[in-house]
């Protein structure tokens, strides 16, 4: 009892500094100012950083009218070397103006004509907390402390091993862009910039993690988005008091709005046009340092099925295409559980042939159609497991034989039915149409499959009702997760289940509060008027 009551005060006491916007970390540190002694300042330094062997501290004299002892402090492998030199020590130590400072000028002239007149590098602060320039070292930017002068110099000359950008694995396109988002926050929020040349894109950046202090940006348009959603969005990611952020992921779990939801609420991409696109409308992107996926809030249920490539080509047939991922969707949940009340309640449903044929194929097989359906299932699983997991080559191979070897024998040995594989092979690959719903979908096939097995067809029928109600119940961030099907909008279906031509697009989604609407200008479509036009002024 006395443990329960403990908890509960310490519960109280955090929810209290949250709101007073004092995390428990930060209300304990203390600012410890520099006190200007350079030895004793570097001990310090030396001794917040545990006397790390790959700290590097180079010391050195400023020759000035008076010698004037310095030090810089970097982490080895995190900074430019390059930069160092010809930004920082180069221009301290060979500039021949410093000799002509004035002998009467104290250690803040000094400290300034330096600032102004002597380093070269572009990002240059000054800080008088111990804890802050040791983050910027930590962070791989070089510190600059003179003897004397009670405050740090912290020049950004980070200049770690990137990986190059390259097209991203998981959302591959046909026609488009084949560039992705790397592990660097600056390259992402460069690349989205090359995307959005606009005064009005805004990127606020802020660090989360008590020990890892990861950067997160934020972007979002200052002139469409809602200013509602952007301070949501801002209350949500500084309400995450943990000790590490090593992934999107992370956040994600701590800002969704359904976190005992099977669906995600926040939407995933690692492609700087597609995250372009979906800041355009209105969204917040969320950017964090250390992994190339971007998330973007609200997401909408349609965002599944919609794919970059169904703006990079006509819309005739990416109206078709998208057809095709809503059925193969369905058809990834309910083709098991339809197979198995069809065959154990509903065998008149069957043509006669068929049903014959269906017979003869599982005749001697030991387990019923739902025993069947869960074995086939896990061990479908298992082997998409087995191929992501393992080497790309291996993987692919044990996939492709073990989908072979596994369901030849199931059925030469009698356990499984021919009919039975037949229909997780339909439904894995359906599943794969849709990926960002795939974990999703392997929830719902067990779901249907045992209302199936208890009901049958009057279970699935329960079933559909139970996920429609669920659907219905779910926001993210405000917005109605089936928007614009539930509630209805009819302006917005134009980008839904099949895609318009683009000049149709004027409006920005309505499903999304903003405050521009217009997208583009009306009555843009092509015709005979702009075909002549050109033949009108050559004539003239």
């Amino acid at each position: 009892m006395l443990q329960f009551l403990r908890r509960k005060i310490q519960f109280l006491g955090r929810k209290i500094r949250h709101s007073k916007g004092v995390s428990p970390e930060h209300a304990k540190e203390k600012v410890s100012p520099f006190s200007g002694n350079l030895s004793r300042d570097l001990e310090e330094v030396k001794s917040v950083l545990g006397f790390s062997k790959d700290l590097i501290i180079k010391e050195f004299f400023i020759e000035a009218r008076q010698k004037i002892k310095a030090a810089i402090l970097m982490i080895d492998g995190m900074i430019d070397k390059k930069d160092v030199d010809e930004q920082i020590l180069r221009p301290l130590i060979l500039n021949p103006c410093l000799s002509k400072i004035d002998e009467r000028a104290d250690s803040q002239d000094l400290a300034a004509y330096i600032e102004y007149n002597v380093l070269t590098a572009a990002d240059i602060k000054k800080t008088p907390s111990m804890e802050a320039a040791v983050d910027g070292i930590l962070s791989g930017d070089t510190v600059l402390l003179l003897d004397g002068f009670p405050k740090a110099f912290i020049i950004s000359t980070r200049g770690w091993e990137t990986r190059s950008i390259s097209e991203p694995e998981t959302d591959p396109v046909v026609r488009g862009p084949r560039e992705g988002f790397v592990e660097t926050l600056r390259i992402n929020t460069a690349m989205l910039r090359r995307k959005i040349k606009d005064s009005n894109l805004t990127i606020e950046q802020m660090r989360l993690g008590r020990k890892t202090k990861t950067d997160i940006c934020i972007a979002y348009l200052k002139n469409v988005a809602n200013p509602e959603l952007v301070n949501e969005v801002k209350n949500r990611l500084q309400r995450v008091d943990v000790d590490s952020v090593l992934e999107s992921g992370y956040l994600e779990e701590y800002i969704e709005d359904s976190p005992f939801s099977i669906f995600p609420t926040v939407g995933i991409s690692e492609k700087p046009d597609v995250i372009a696109a979906k800041v355009l409308e209105g969204r917040v992107a969320v950017m964090t340092d250390g992994t190339p996926i971007v998330l973007t809030v609200p997401l909408l249920f349609v965002e599944a099925f919609q794919s970059a490539d169904d703006y990079y080509s006509r819309p005739y047939y990416s109206s078709l295409v998208r057809l095709l991922r809503f059925g193969a969707f369905l058809v990834s949940i309910l083709l098991p559980a339809i197979y198995i009340s069809v065959t154990t309640f509903h065998q008149e449903l069957i043509p006669t042939a068929l049903l014959y044929t269906m017979a003869a194929a599982r005749e001697g097989t030991p387990f019923p159609a739902f025993i069947e359906a869960m074995m086939m299932g896990a061990v479908f699983e298992i082997l998409r497991e087995a191929s992501v997991r393992m080497p790309r080559p291996t993987g692919q191979a044990v996939s492709i034989v073990g989908a072979l070897v596994i369901g030849q024998s199931a059925v030469t040995a009698g356990l499984i039915g021919a009919p039975m594989v037949i229909i997780v092979a339909v439904t894995a690959i359906a599943s794969f149409v849709t990926p960002n719903l795939l974990d999703v979908g392997t929830l719902l096939r067990a779901y249907f499959s045992v209302l199936s097995a208890a009901m049958g067809l009057f279970g699935i029928m329960i079933g559909l009702i139970g996920l429609l109600i669920h659907l219905v119940t779910i926001r993210s961030f405000g917005v109605p997760f089936l928007s614009p099907i539930a509630p209805m909008i009819f302006r917005d279906l134009k980008d839904v289940i099949l895609r318009v031509p683009m000049w149709l697009m004027a409006a920005r989604p309505r499903s999304i509060e903003m405050r521009d609407s217009v997208r583009q200008e009306f009555l843009l479509m092509p015709g005979e008027d702009d075909e002549k036009e050109p033949d009108k002024k050559r004539d003239a």
